[in-house]
C-alpha cells in the first residue's frame, strides 16, 4: 500500500516538465523500437542475393496489415491506459485490476481475428496490390501469413506494455521492447543469410522478437507491478468495462488503423503511375518505414500525455492539466524539430541502408532521399497534431482525435497524392502530399484544442488548484 501511494504521489506532485520526460523518454524509445522490426526486416530482405526488389515490394504490400495489428492492439491499450490511469488516480485499485483483466481477454480475441485472417486472407490481400507479379504474391503471402498467425506476441505486448505505463513503469516496457528488437536484428541476419530462409526468415525473426518482448513485459508486470493485481480472477469479461475501454480505445484503434488505410491507399494510388509504379511503391515502402522514427516518437509523447493528463484529470488538478498541455506540445515540437534536422542532414546514409544488389537500386535510393528531404518538412506540424490527439483522448474525447487522424491520413492525402501521381514529375512532387496534409491538419488541431480547454478545463472548480498551493 505504501509503495502504491508513493507511485501515485509521483504522478500527482512531480513537476510536469520533469514527469513528461521521465515517463516520455522510455516511451519514445519503446515506440521507436517498434519501427525497428519493420526497418530491419526491409534492410535485410532488400539486400538478399536474389529477389531483393521483389522482397521489398512484398514487405510493402504486407505492411498495412502489420500496421493494423499494431493499431488495434494500441487502440485497445489506449483505452486500458486511460481507465487504469484514471482509477489509479482515484485510488480504486480493485477496479483498475479488473480493467487489466479485461484487457487480457480482449488481447486474446484480437489475436484470434488475425490468426484467421492470416490463414484465409493473406494471399488475397497481397495479390490485390501486386499487379499480377506472382513472385511478389508468393513472397508477400509467406511473410504475411507467418506474421498474422503468430501475432499474439505483437498484440499481447501492446496490452502488457500499457499495464506498466499506466502505473508509471515505462522503463520496464522499454527494456521489454529492447529485448525483442535486439533479438529480431540478430535472428534476421541468421535466418536470412547463414540459414538461407529468405523472406520467411525475416517473418520468423519478427514474430520471435515480438514474443520475446511479450514474455519480458509479462514477467515485469506480474513481478514488479504492485499497483495492479495480476490475479487470473480479474480476466473475467465484463461488458461494462469493455465498453469503457473502447469508449476511448475504439477511437484510438481507428486513428492508428488509418495508418494502415493510408499505406494501402498509397500503394494502390502509386500503382497507377505507369512505368514508375513499382519504383514509387518500393520507395514509398522504404520511406514510410524510415519515417516511423518521427511518427512513433510523436506517438510516444502523445501516449505519455494520455497517462499524465488523464491521471491529473481524475484528480481535478486544473493547474497540472494546463502544464501538461503546454509542456506536452512544446516537447513534441522539440523532438520533431531534432528529427527533422537529422533527416535533412542524413537522408543519404539512411537511404543507403537499403542499397540493393540488383538493378534499380540507385533509382530507389535517389527517390528515397528526395522523399525524406521533402516529407520531413511537415514533421513539426505532425508532432503538434499528434500531441493534441493525445490531449483530447486524455479528456475522454473520441470524435475529434479521430477526425484529426482522418484529415492527416486520408482526406488531405489521397486526392493530393493522386493529382501529383498524374504529373510528369511524380517521382518528386508526390512527396509534397505529406507536408501539405500535416499543415492543414495542424490548423484544425489548434481550434480543437482551444475548444477542449474552454469546455473541459477552464470551467473546473478551482478548489483543487487552491489546495495545491497551500
Amino acid at each position: 500500500m505504501e509503495q502504491e501511494q508513493l507511485q501515485q504521489n509521483k504522478m500527482a506532485v512531480t513537476p510536469i516538465s520533469k514527469l513528461i520526460w521521465k515517463m516520455g523518454l522510455p516511451m519514445i524509445v519503446s515506440m521507436v523500437l517498434q519501427a525497428v522490426y519493420n526497418i530491419v526486416d526491409t534492410a535485410f530482405v532488400i539486400n538478399m542475393s536474389e529477389n531483393g526488389t521483389e522482397g521489398n515490394l512484398a514487405l510493402t504490400y504486407a505492411f498495412p496489415i502489420q500496421l493494423l495489428i499494431i493499431a488495434i492492439g494500441v487502440g485497445t491499450g489506449v483505452g486500458i491506459n486511460v481507465l487504469l490511469s484514471k482509477n489509479l488516480g482515484e485510488g480504486n485499485r480493485e477496479k483498475a485490476s479488473r480493467v487489466a483483466g479485461n484487457g487480457i481477454f480482449l488481447g486474446i480475441c484480437i489475436y484470434v481475428v488475425f490468426l484467421l485472417f492470416g490463414i484465409f486472407g493473406s494471399r488475397w490481400f497481397i495479390a490485390m496490390q501486386a499487379n499480377g507479379n506472382e513472385t511478389v504474391v508468393e513472397m508477400g503471402t509467406t511473410y504475411l501469413t507467418i506474421c498474422c498467425c503468430l501475432s499474439f506476441g505483437a498484440v499481447g505486448f501492446t496490452v502488457y506494455e500499457r499495464f506498466l505505463q499506466a502505473a508509471g513503469k515505462t522503463g520496464y516496457s522499454t527494456i521489454a521492447q529492447i529485448t525483442g528488437a535486439v533479438l529480431n536484428i540478430v535472428l534476421d541476419y541468421v535466418f536470412i543469410f547463414p540459414c538461407g530462409m529468405g523472406i520467411a526468415g525475416a517473418a520468423w525473426a519478427t514474430v520471435i522478437g515480438q514474443i520475446a518482448s511479450l514474455i519480458t513485459a509479462m514477467l515485469f508486470h506480474y513481478i514488479a507491478n504492485r499497483e495492479v493485481d495480476g490475479s487470473l480472477r480479474h480476466i473475467k469479461p465484463s461488458g461494462h468495462l469493455i465498453r469503457g475501454i473502447y469508449s476511448v480505445g475504439i477511437t484510438a484503434a481507428i486513428m492508428q488503423g488509418l495508418l494502415s488505410v493510408m499505406m494501402l491507399g498509397m500503394n494502390l494510388i502509386l500503382g497507377t503511375a505507369g512505368a514508375d509504379a513499382e519504383l514509387l511503391q518500393g520507395s514509398f515502402g522504404i520511406y514510410y518505414k524510415i519515417q516511423q522514427f518521427a511518427l512513433f516518437a510523436a506517438f510516444g509523447l502523445s501516449n505519455t500525455l494520455i497517462s499524465v493528463i488523464a491521471f491529473n484529470y481524475g484528480m481535478r488538478s486544473k493547474k497540472r492539466i494546463r502544464q501538461g498541455i503546454l509542456w506536452g506540445i512544446v516537447d513534441s515540437v522539440i523532438v520533431a524539430a531534432v528529427i527533422t534536422l537529422l533527416f535533412q542532414c542524413f537522408a543519404g546514409p539512411l537511404a543507403a541502408l537499403f542499397s540493393m544488389t540488383d538493378g534499380g537500386s540507385t533509382a530507389v535510393r535517389e527517390v528515397c532521399v528526395t522523399s525524406i528531404h521533402i516529407a520531413s518538412v511537415g514533421y513539426i506540424f505532425m508532432a503538434f497534431s499528434v500531441a493534441v490527439q493525445g490531449i483530447l483522448q486524455a479528456f475522454g474525447q473520441a470524435v475529434k482525435p479521430l477526425l484529426l487522424s482522418f484529415f492527416r491520413l486520408v482526406l488531405f492525402v489521397f486526392p493530393v497524392a493522386y493529382l501529383f501521381t498524374l504529373s510528369q514529375d511524380a517521382l518528386s512532387l508526390v512527396w509534397w502530399t505529406f507536408p501539405i496534409a500535416e499543415v492543414l491538419t495542424a490548423v484544425i488541431a489548434v481550434f480543437f484544442l482551444l475548444s477542449a480547454h474552454k469546455k473541459q478545463v477552464a470551467p473546473m472548480d478551482s478548489a483543487s488548484e487552491m489546495k495545491e498551493t497551500v
